[in-house]
This record gives structure tokens, C-alpha cells and sequence, in this order.
């Protein structure tokens, strides 16, 4: 196998190759990771695996694969907090168990010719296909490629396949019993420019929320963001420019928004959280780096990463006919950018 071989099945140039095989700067840990364990699983072992060869005559490969596009799962996917968390839990899992996870990333538009090419190049005893931005169709398509296949970070009910998702609806829901509880009663809310699954379901369960406690949100107080940048927002800053009246929270449908949120609020002299709070979704890194650290609705993408590892090696073991759909519940996790409240705010000055 030669540099070039490695850069394909990686899905990377040969200088990130070269880059992660000699332990230099340029590339990020997911990227390296990913390099490294494709080079292992192949018998590829240069310089920096003499202390650590591995033989992929003594473990099985296990294929993790993301489906790219330009909305959620973008070219670098790997580096944004959420995807870098579930495939390291995924990777570290995957070794524990004396197994080899190949990472492939592939365009959207030509899913199931490049699984199938690299299952010919490659047979993996079992495949994890990261199902964030698909559609039901472009999954029912890919079932037939392989025997041992588990979807991960979205459902659909009516797909006889094995899924391991996040509970989103009872996240969404979980943050709007939260709100209420605090006291909130103008309440905003950012949803995704892109709609997929998890934004859907998380959208139900907290509108089911406020439901139950007789309220709603207004037209003219749902917002739509780019759902993967942690960017001010020039869109939203207009819209926060001119209006009359603040809500007392937002409710944005990831941390990314979120932190855009808070973001913006910043650049317009607006505090967070005496003139308006914000809660997000996902609990990624960066959701206690800003400033207030950011309540937020936890993922537990350990616990995801693991279920859907040990579902695949059931199905590798012989289990093949059983498919079962698991939604991982989430909790809560307060911070500082949601406070108890005493009366109504939201009056801009």
C-alpha cells in the first residue's frame, strides 16, 4: 500500500497523509486519527506505528460512514464538536472491543456506488452509517449493500433497518418544561435554515411543551440561522435591529445557533442573560467556553456511540435478523445564560 492508496480510502490529499503519518502540525486530531487507523487496518505501518502495530489479520474492520453535503455534515465534518465527540467515543469504543474503525466520508450524490466500491476494494465485517442529513429513500437505498449495517443520528419509523438516534423530541420538550419552570413567558425561537430530522423532532417536543402550558410562540419570534455556524449572524442581527420588544428567552435547536446568538446579542450591546437568555442543544465543547457558559440541552454521544458499536457487533456475531430502533434520552444541563426569573423582562430600553 502507498501514500496514494491511504489519501483515497481516506478521502484526503496526500500531503494530510503525509502530514499524519510523521506526527506534523496542519491537520486536525479527527483527521490524523481517521489516517492513522486507515493505514493500520491496510499494513501500512510507518515510523510512527512501531511501537503500536497493529494486524488487521487480528481484528475485524468496522466501516464508519459520513454522507458530506454543504448544510450539516460539511467537507470538514470531523472537526465540528458534535461529529469529532461521537467518532472519537466511537474509535476509542471500537479498540476497546479489538476492533479497527475505518472513517470514510463520501458526496452525497453518489452514496451507495462509493460504499459499494469500497466494500469491493475492502470488506468491512460491518458498517455504521451516519444517517444526520439523510432522507428515508437515500437509506432504504444503501440496505441492501451489506448485511450488518446500524444508522446512527436519525430514525424513521417505518425503515425495517437498525437505528441508534438521539431522543429529540424529548430534548425539545425537556427545554421547554425547563423554560417555563424558570419562569420564562415570551419566548423565542431560532430553527435551522436546513430541516432534517433531529430539527424536526426537537421543534415537536418543545412546541408539545408550551403547549401543555398554554402557551406559544409568535410569528414574528421564530428565526431562522445557519445551523453550523458559531458566527454572528447578519440575518438574525437585522431582525434583532428592528424589533420593538425582546423575548425574555430563545430556544435555538443546536449550540451552534445558540452561540451565534449570544454572539450577535454581544455585538448589539444586549445581555445575556438580564435582557434576554438563550438555550441551545447538543452540549458540544464550546457551549462552556462562551460567555455566560451556555444552558443547554446534553447529548450523551458516549452512550450513542457505544449502543450502536454493540449493535453492530451483534449483528456480526450472527445476530442479523433482529433490527431494533434505540432513541438515547438527554437531560438538561444548566449554565449561565438561563437564570430563575421574578417578573417579565424583554422591555428594550
Amino acid at each position: 500500500m502507498k501514500i496514494d492508496d491511504i489519501a483515497r480510502l481516506a478521502g484526503v490529499s496526500k500531503a494530510a497523509v503525509s502530514l499524519a503519518l510523521n506526527n506534523k502540525a496542519g491537520v486536525s486530531e479527527a483527521t490524523r486519527q481517521h489516517i492513522l487507523e486507515i493505514s493500520r487496518a491496510n499494513g501500512y505501518t510507518p515510523r510512527t506505528f512501531k511501537t503500536h502495530k497493529v494486524s488487521a489479520k487480528n481484528s475485524s474492520v468496522m466501516r464508519f460512514i459520513a454522507c458530506k453535503n454543504v448544510d450539516i455534515v460539511t467537507e470538514h465534518y470531523e472537526s465540528q464538536p458534535f461529529f469529532s465527540e461521537l467518532i472519537h467515543h466511537l474509535t476509542s469504543y471500537a479498540g476497546e472491543q479489538g476492533h479497527t474503525l475505518i472513517i470514510s466520508s463520501i458526496p452525497i450524490q453518489s452514496l451507495k456506488e462509493e460504499i459499494q466500491q469500497l466494500e469491493n476494494e475492502q470488506p468491512s465485517a460491518g458498517i455504521l452509517l451516519l444517517g444526520t442529513n439523510l432522507p428515508a429513500q437515500m437509506i432504504e437505498s444503501v440496505l441492501s449493500i451489506h448485511p450488518n449495517l446500524v444508522i446512527l443520528d436519525t430514525c424513521f419509523e417505518h425503515i425495517d433497518a437498525s437505528f441508534v438516534a438521539i431522543n429529540n423530541y424529548l430534548g425539545g420538550y425537556q427545554a421547554g418544561k425547563h423554560l417555563i419552570a424558570l419562569g420564562y413567558r415570551s419566548i423565542g425561537y431560532i430553527e435551522s435554515e436546513v430541516r432534517i430530522f433531529n430539527f424536526i423532532k426537537r421543534k415537536e417536543g418543545f412546541m408539545a411543551a408550551l403547549q401543555e402550558g398554554n402557551m406559544d410562540i409568535a410569528e414574528n419570534l421564530t428565526f431562522a440561522m445557519n445551523p453550523m455556524s458559531l458566527l454572528s449572524q447578519d440575518s438574525f442581527k437585522t431582525a434583532v435591529e428592528n424589533m420593538k420588544h425582546l423575548p425574555s428567552v430563545i430556544f435555538c435547536e443546536n449550540d451552534y445557533m445558540a452561540i451565534s446568538a449570544i454572539k450577535t446579542f454581544q455585538e448589539l450591546n444586549i445581555k445575556v442573560p438580564e435582557q434576554v437568555a438563550v438555550m441551545g442543544f447538543d452540549n458540544i465543547r464550546e457551549a462552556k467556553v462562551i460567555s455566560p457558559e451556555l444552558t443547554t440541552i446534553h447529548v450523551k454521544k458516549d452512550i450513542m456511540a457505544k449502543t450502536a458499536m454493540d449493535m453492530l457487533l451483534r449483528k456480526v456475531g450472527g445476530r442479523k435478523d433482529q433490527n431494533v430502533q434505540i432513541l438515547v434520552n438527554t437531560e438538561v444541563i444548566e449554565r449561565g445564560s438561563c437564570t430563575a426569573q421574578n417578573g417579565v423582562r424583554g422591555e428594550r430600553g
